[in-house]
């Protein structure tokens, strides 16, 4: 029997980079991926500010609520407007309100302000615009390249996300151990702030992206009775909501991301652990994207949404009854590579399956549960922890989400039965 051609395994296997041939793609892509990699030294030098000023956890934990109510708000509101107008004049507005809370933040530890309200409230606004931008830039993809390219499309933009995740924290701790906490925060702000302008330039340069087919029996608005209008649409849409529902229990019943300092001191006896722990799941979806060539030949992607959230589960509980770190590192990388199928399966149905009118506050909708589950998914763990222990809450909720997302699946076949139409 003849041997496949190397080109023929590498079109079956390698990530499919044909989205990139699309200019405005290729731009958004870009700016995207530089963006992204400031935008994680600044996830990790806040949290380093905010220790540093208050010495107290709970200032901490404060970051996350700080971000996580602009996100609830203005995630909605921000897809109903990304609907009603022009969503390149959205994202670049939306985008520009983010790089000057960055410049905020720089300004703030260049003038050594320490003041732990102020960096609540940048945080807040920072939140705030990522929620308005968000939803809009992902609105934008689907009418940027063809539809048979948007699961490549997805698949390249979240594959770059989670490079930036794996990159960027490796970068914040080597700056914090070569420099003094100030310089250190003054630099990963500066970063961020200068690589952010790629992402405005990328913005400027894409085209005018309008609204096309219009709401029906009247214009379009970005107020309440719009994001109304989307929420009653998705309670209607059996095959949307169901692949929200499946995300929202994969994230808040089995991320152990809340876990980590305390498996790595008592396993692992702490040092570089931690750092291996939190890498993981990225640099699992880092590698399941750079082998994701098959994600857009499948057809039946409710199917395989399904099948990635029950290998998420299964991984993840695996991974909490390991002792070594090397393979409790590999399970969780098993995570990662299915959470990267099962976002593009739910991006692509979402970006095909819904009309462009409803897309935009749809996405809007995304950006919550991609944004808050994970955030619910810390106070789950945390609490389960402390009332029945680490490894209950660890494997328990990794058990626990594999079983309801086929129940759920088993319940409401819609999500089974869908294809895709490309």
């Amino acid at each position: 029997m003849d041997k496949e051609p190397a080109a023929d395994v590498r079109r079956r296997w390698a990530i499919d980079v044909r989205p990139l041939r699309v200019v405005p793609y290729r731009r958004l892509w870009l700016g995207n991926g530089v963006a992204m990699f400031g935008f994680q030294l600044t996830a990790v030098a806040v949290p380093v500010e905010m220790f540093a000023l208050t010495n107290d956890s709970l200032w901490v934990g404060l970051i996350g609520l700080a971000a996580l109510v602009p996100l609830l708000v203005f995630g909605l509101w921000g897809g109903a407007i990304a609907d009603a107008v022009d969503r390149r004049r959205l994202l670049l507005s939306s985008s520009a309100l983010m790089w000057a809370s960055t410049l905020g933040l720089l300004l703030q530890a260049l003038l050594r302000v320490d003041n732990a309200y102020l960096l609540l409230a940048l945080i807040a606004v920072q939140s705030t615009a990522f929620a308005i931008s968000s939803p809009t830039r992902n609105a934008i993809v689907s009418r940027l390249v063809p539809k048979p390219l948007v699961p490549a499309a997805i698949t390249l933009n979240f594959t770059t996300f989670q490079a930036t995740m794996v990159i960027g924290p490796l970068t914040a701790g080597l700056l914090f151990a070569r420099f003094d906490t100030g310089a250190a925060l003054s630099l990963a702000y500066g970063v961020d702030a200068l690589m952010f302008t790629v992402m405005l330039w990328a913005t400027y340069r894409l085209p005018p992206v309008p609204p096309v087919d219009p709401e029906p029996g009247g214009a379009r608005s970005a107020g309440l009775r719009s994001i109304a209008d989307g929420l009653r649409y998705l309670a209607t849409t059996p095959v949307l909501l169901l692949s929200f529902a499946v995300d929202v229990i994969a994230m808040v019943l089995a991320m152990p991301r809340a876990l980590f300092p305390q498996v790595a001191q008592e396993r692992f006896g702490g040092g570089s652990a931690v750092g291996w722990l939190f890498s993981a799941i990225a640099i699992g979806s880092v590698l399941g994207g750079l082998t994701s060539g098959w994600i857009g030949r499948v057809r039946r992607q409710g199917v395989g949404l399904v099948a990635a959230v029950v290998g998420w589960g299964l991984a993840i509980a695996l991974a909490g009854l390991a002792r070594q770190l090397w393979l409790v590192v590999l399970l969780l990388a098993l995570a990662g590579a299915a959470d990267l199928v099962s976002a593009v399966f739910r991006q692509s149905m979402l970006q095909v399956y819904a009309p462009d009118r409803m897309r935009g506050r749809l996405q809007g909708v995304n950006t919550t549960v991609v944004a808050g589950g994970p955030r619910l998914g810390d106070l789950r763990a945390g609490v389960m922890a402390t009332v029945f222990g680490v490894t209950f809450s660890w494997v328990g909720g990794g058990i626990a989400a594999a079983i309801l997302a086929l129940l759920l699946a088993a319940t409401f076949p819609a999500l089974l039965r869908y294809r895709s139409p490309h």
